[in-house]
């Protein structure tokens, strides 16, 4: 590694993003889709929300947590897509150094909220598969509120170094991010320091709790399917599979799109550098606009709530 003498000593007080660096045209014709997607993932999430706070009969644990699902998806398409919107129509590259990394501790937070709330969920179709007499007096709503704070305070003071280490870092004169994003990975190359242990960090903290999660949910749902194959009623069976069917779509599509990022990152050097940028924009992005219309179309007391919504407009 160079030695700081050979670098700028010049302090950076913001970073550029450069969206797309080898294809940056694609910009104009990115930004409608996004726009469509970013103003339906805000609208049905808040349309779910307000069914929810509403509709009495929806006041439950299993709607709560399905509710503080659609709060972090409205958090991390406010803290991404509204820059990456900014860059593709106003050409606003600048980000100040606080908002960077602001944004990066809420996008790495928050995504693994999203992973521990599935993992609460899953938990919570156990017990009323597996446990159904047990069901009201395990998961209350006083079990909502320490998932909650459980949920908060775990990914919060795993994640929140990830930021600090990258902000102590020195940038001596490079402030191009080529990316739409301030991701760890993105910004801390363009310091003049050692960044092995900002690296390893982030990746053993972030398969350590994403990985645990998911070992969680699929020992969750091989305890379901246990007790789904000993059921011996007609059709009892597809009811209790019915009821984990859309947490099962959004737990199998937020772990594909999570592989395939992960995977495009990892052979970043056999496929253009523009994709694994669009992939990571998506994930924050789609996602948020399918999970309320999964559970809006597949869960007969959502629909009615927004229907009965709609009609008192």
């Amino acid at each position: 590694m160079a030695s700081p003498s050979n670098y700028s000593t010049a302090t950076v007080s913001e970073f550029l993003l450069i969206c797309f660096p080898n294809y940056q045209s694609w910009q104009h014709w990115l930004s409608l889709p996004l726009s469509l997607l970013f103003l339906l993932a805000m609208g049905a999430n808040a349309t779910l929300l307000i069914t929810i706070r509403l509709e009495a009969s929806l006041h439950e644990p299993m709607y709560y947590l399905l509710s503080l699902l659609s709060l972090l998806d409205i958090v991390l398409c406010l803290t991404v897509i509204p820059k990456v919107l900014a860059i593709f129509w106003f050409d606003l590259r600048s980000i100040s150094f606080s908002a960077c990394f602001l944004q990066m501790f809420i996008m790495n937070c928050f995504l693994a909220m999203e992973s521990c709330t599935f993992m609460v969920m899953a938990y919570d179709r156990y017990v009323a598969i597996c446990h159904p007499l047990r069901y009201s007096s395990i998961i209350t709503d006083q079990f909502v509120a320490r998932a909650t704070m459980f949920v908060v305070a775990r990914n919060a003071l795993f994640f929140l170094p990830v930021p600090i280490l990258s902000s102590q870092l020195r940038y001596c004169a490079e402030n191009i991010i080529k990316n739409c994003i301030c991701t760890n990975l993105s910004v801390s190359k363009l310091s003049c320091d050692d960044i092995t242990f900002n690296r390893l960090y982030q990746f053993v903290t972030g398969w350590t709790l994403l990985g645990s999660d998911l070992i969680l949910i699929v020992l969750s749902y091989s305890f379901i399917l246990k007790a789904v194959l000993r059921i011996k009623a007609e059709g009892a069976a597809v009811k209790a599979l019915s009821t984990c069917g859309s947490h099962f779509i959004l737990i199998l599509f937020f772990s594909t799109v999570l592989l395939v990022l992960v995977i495009t990152n990892l052979a970043r050097k056999r496929i253009p550098p523009d994709v694994p940028i669009l992939l990571n924009i998506l994930h924050h992005l789609i996602p948020p606009a399918l999970n309320p219309i999964v559970y809006g179309v597949r869960t007969k007391e959502i629909k009615q709530g927004i229907l009965k919504l709609l009609r008192g407009l």
